[in-house]
C-alpha cells in the first residue's frame, strides 16, 4: 500500500551520510537522484524511502506525532540499527525493548535522526 515514504532535512550532505551508513546496513541504497531529492531502495517490491529538502524552499519541520517504523529481521537486529544511529548521530527517543499496546507486543528502539525526525526500528 505505501509507495514511498518522504522526509524533510534542511542539511541534505548531512542527511545523505546519515541514511547511506543507516540504510546501507538494511541493504537500501540510493536509487533515484534528482536536485533536493533522494530515493532510497531495498529489495524489489519495497516501498521507497525519501530524503528531500521541502519544495517550497521553506524549513523543513518534525511533525508531532509523527514517526517512521523500519522493520528490522529480530530483536538483535534493533539493538545493531538503534545503536548505529545513535553512532552516526541520532538522538534517543526510547531504547531497544519489549513493548506492549494491549493486544499488541513487539520490540522496538526510538530515535530520531539529525534532522529531529521520528523513527523506529521494530520487530514482531
Amino acid at each position: 500500500m505505501i509507495a514511498y515514504t518522504t522526509l524533510g532535512t534542511n542539511n541534505m550532505d548531512r542527511a545523505l551520510a546519515f541514511y547511506d551508513a543507516l540504510l546501507g546496513e538494511v541493504g537500501g541504497q540510493r536509487a533515484v537522484e534528482v536536485p533536493g531529492v533522494v530515493l532510497y531502495a531495498g529489495s524489489e517490491g519495497t516501498p521507497l524511502f525519501c530524503v528531500a529538502e521541502p519544495w517550497n524552499k521553506e524549513d523543513a519541520t518534525v511533525g508531532n506525532g509523527s514517526m517512521i517504523g523500519l522493520a528490522a529481521e529480530s530483536a538483535e537486529a534493533v539493538d545493531k540499527l538503534y545503536k548505529r544511529a545513535i553512532e552516526l548521530g541520532a538522538t534517543d527517543e526510547g531504547p531497544p525493548g519489549p513493548r506492549q499496546r494491549g493486544e499488541l507486543s513487539f520490540y522496538a528502539g526510538y530515535f530520531r535522526d539529525p534532522d529531529g525526525n521520528k523513527l523506529s526500528f521494530f520487530h514482531m
